[in-house]
């Protein structure tokens, strides 16, 4: 099936259907205050878009590809970003909830997630080097066999990762969330 080509195209306070993106490329597009939590992302196609508070939550963006997108206060809870198409992607996230979300196996190096929520967010195995978190919450995130090498996590807080089994050398925290890296050993610290 040859897809469908939109080029420049603004979508505003639209509730998209199940099929509404399957198999097509969007090229330049805005979509502002949209969902498409419901909708099954086949084959699928964003270049230089932006999304600006738009709904995922729970959405199943399998074979989605992102080249040079933009979100913006987006709702991505319990989106699972692994089956995405990893040929070419590049995306960021400023002020999104990304609670639940699954990142795993993913090649995010110098990936940005600014002012997010990831709770509970999962990053088992990805390739995080030299990844930003600004200004993130980090609460019960996985970080197990991950790659952080070279990753700021400077200005983000409630993290708890495990030098052990997280490759962090060279990554940037803050002397205040050190402890984040002591967990496991139940020290007290004061």
């Amino acid at each position: 099936m040859t897809p469908e080509f939109i080029y420049d195209k603004i979508y505003q306070d639209q509730i998209f259907k199940f099929d509404s993106v399957s198999f097509k490329e969007f090229e330049n597009c805005k979509f502002v205050n949209c969902d498409l939590s419901a909708c099954s992302f086949l084959a699928t196609l964003f270049i230089d878009c932006e999304f600006t508070d738009c709904n995922f939550k729970n959405a199943e963006i399998n074979y989605v590809g992102f080249r040079s997108v933009h979100f913006s206060n987006c709702n991505f809870t319990g989106v699972n970003f692994a089956m995405i198409d990893q040929t070419i992607f590049e995306f960021s996230f400023t002020d999104c909830n990304l609670e639940f979300a699954q990142f795993y196996g993913l090649k995010l190096k110098k990936q940005v997630f600014s002012n997010c929520s990831l709770i509970s967010a999962d990053f088992m195995g990805a390739d995080l080097s030299m990844a930003m978190f600004d200004n993130c919450n980090l609460h019960r995130t996985v970080f197990e066999k991950a790659n952080a090498e070279g990753a700021d996590f400077y200005t983000s807080y409630n993290y708890d990762i495990d030098p052990e089994s997280t490759r962090i050398k060279k990554a940037m925290f803050s002397a205040q969330g050190l402890a984040g890296l002591l967990t496991k050993h139940q020290l007290v610290l004061k």
